[in-house]
């Protein structure tokens, strides 16, 4: 497959990266210092399933020189979404479709606005990993996951062509019954997680281990279970149960990339996740107190973080 990867960062480079080691052609869209350093180096992974360095088909910063590719693969932040959308339209041909895989829930219907509903499926990925430097990223946990699928949940050839290709990577790729269910359950535990670590600055060891920061997970978690079943999307009675599992299975140091990004003063995915809880939330009409809470407790730090306050 001829795959472009816009947003070449933790996610992005990542399974970017490894569809390249496995002989895709990998079309890197990037800009700046990291451009430069994908042109002169490659792509260099630290990984804790084996470090590697891989040259990308073509590493540019206008999509145009890229011409049309089966799959765009977006792992920009969820706030650059709709900016991302308008560079991947010279990238969209009759047949191409676009895999987000970045936190939230609501970037479909915002690439769908722009490109086209035919052209874009859901998508998640799960993997603890960061953007070190220029031209290179670290995965220092949890095995990498994606998962994507039509909107309307239809099987398709496109969506198992692109498993195949993350399979032959070594990359455990799903096709869910219902993508907007796995969507939300990744929701469900990256804003409840993102959040709650954002406000502590305590990372999962901590989170998990003292008793009054575990219930807050948990009914963090609970209010995005209430969210979701409201819109309509049919959440199992086990998905709270299963977010804290997967909190429990992450190595004690591990946080979110919110959180790292808050407590390092860069803009960051606040509105995207507990923000899109809040709101979404009210919405449905459907209380989320504690969300509520970690947003507007964040908000002067993303206001600053973006120069809309000074202090």
């Amino acid at each position: 497959m001829r795959i472009a990867v816009i947003g070449v960062g933790a996610v992005g480079g990542y399974f970017g990266g490894r569809l390249a080691q496995a002989g895709e052609e990998v079309v890197f869209i990037a800009r700046g210092q990291h451009l430069q350093a994908l042109r002169q180096h490659g792509l260099k992974v630290d990984s804790i399933k084996g470090a590697f360095i891989v040259q990308p088909s073509l590493a540019t910063d206008d999509p145009r020189q890229a011409g049309g590719v089966d799959v765009v693969l977006v792992g920009v932040k969820a706030w650059q979404v709709p900016e991302a959308a308008q560079a991947i339209k010279p990238l969209i041909g009759p047949e191409t479709f676009v895999v987000p895989l970045l936190n939230g829930v609501e970037a479909p219907d915002q690439l769908a606005a722009t490109l086209g509903a035919e052209h874009v499926l859901g998508g998640l990925c799960k993997i603890i990993s960061s953007l070190v430097g220029p031209g290179h990223v670290r995965h220092a946990g949890m095995e990498p996951y994606v998962a994507f699928g039509e909107l309307d949940n239809r099987p398709s050839e496109r969506a198992e062509r692109l498993q195949r290709a993350f399979e032959q990577a070594g990359v455990v790729a799903d096709i869910p019954a219902d993508i907007q269910v796995a969507m939300w359950e990744k929701f469900l535990f990256i804003a409840s997680f993102s959040g709650i670590g954002a406000v502590t600055r305590a990372p999962a060891g901590v989170l998990r281990s003292l008793p009054e920061t575990r219930q807050m997970l948990e009914q963090a978690m609970g209010e995005v279970l209430n969210v979701a079943r409201e819109r309509g999307i049919a959440l199992p009675g086990e998905t709270v149960a299963g977010a804290l599992a997967l909190v429990d299975s992450m190595p004690p140091g591990g946080t979110a990339s919110m959180q790292r990004d808050i407590i390092a003063g860069r803009p960051s995915e606040l509105e995207a996740q507990n923000g899109a809880v809040v709101r979404l939330g009210a919405e449905s009409g459907v209380a989320t107190p504690l969300h509520a809470f970690i947003y507007h407790s964040l908000l002067p730090l993303e206001q600053r973080a973006r120069g809309q306050m000074d202090f």
